[in-house]
């Protein structure tokens, strides 16, 4: 699809749906012709479970992807099977690294502490352009208030890479609907956020947050880097103190 067209496309949807609420904008999303075929790729993280369930009431036959990146803390493994389970999901999608790609790139498992960037790539970025194929855009569950790379997240937005689009149910949401939203419907937290994780990826490079400290400070802490590569800018990660 030409690009003009993708990016009226997207203009419209944002338009259409800009007073909408999340579980609108979610339901919306999935059943307009505009925005295609798409599948939910979540992390089972801190924040996950809001997400997760707003598809399992309203669309539990969408697609789940979920990237094992085989670095992930055992506490994520077992919530993400907890989680499938209670929410019924029917179509849970766990993906990896191809063995050859891990053995050729990384074979001592040290590739994060050398290159994180490539990694990421290797572990995450790679296996998600598979699963996503013959996908024509996928949920996410980013928010404004996470960082500054993302304080003006649309509802829907052009993955200029790959010519898909994305979807942002809770681009507006606060942190406080959030809890306020996992209160009222009774979800089970991931176990490590009450450890200090107010955000979780691989183990290796997690770390707990002090009191006061931005939730994503734990995130490839004193490293110029905050995000993994799943989500890029202008076709390239996000760095500390960029702007989207």
């Amino acid at each position: 699809m030409p690009h003009s067209e993708l990016t009226d496309r997207v203009a419209d949807l944002n338009a259409r749906y800009r007073h909408h609420s999340a579980p609108a904008v979610l339901d919306g999303a999935l059943r307009d012709p505009q925005a295609g075929a798409l599948a939910l790729v979540s992390s089972f993280g801190a924040e996950s479970v809001v997400l997760l369930h707003m598809v399992a009431v309203t669309h539990p036959a969408t697609p789940v992807i979920f990237i094992d990146t085989r670095m992930l803390f055992a506490e994520t493994l077992v919530y993400q099977q907890e989680l499938a389970e209670r929410l019924n999901l029917r179509d849970m999608r766990i993906v990896h690294a191809e063995p050859r790609d891990l053995a050729e790139a990384d074979p001592d498992g040290t590739l994060h502490a050398r290159a994180p960037d490539a990694c990421c790539a290797l572990r995450k970025t790679r296996p998600l352009a598979r699963a996503l194929a013959g996908f024509d855009g996928w949920i996410t569950g980013r928010k404004r208030f996470q960082s500054d790379t993302r304080a003006t997240l649309d509802f829907f937005e052009v993955e200029e890479r790959t010519g898909r689009i994305k979807v942002n149910p809770l681009a507006h949401w606060r942190r406080e609907d959030l809890q306020t939203y996992m209160e009222e419907n009774r979800l089970p937290r991931h176990p490590l956020v009450r450890q200090g994780y107010p955000s979780i990826g691989c183990m290796p490079c997690t770390t707990r947050v002090a009191p006061g400290e931005d939730p994503r400070a734990g995130r490839w802490r004193d490293r110029e880097k905050t995000e993994c590569g799943i989500h890029f800018a202008g076709g390239r990660v996000m760095r500390k103190g960029e702007d989207a």
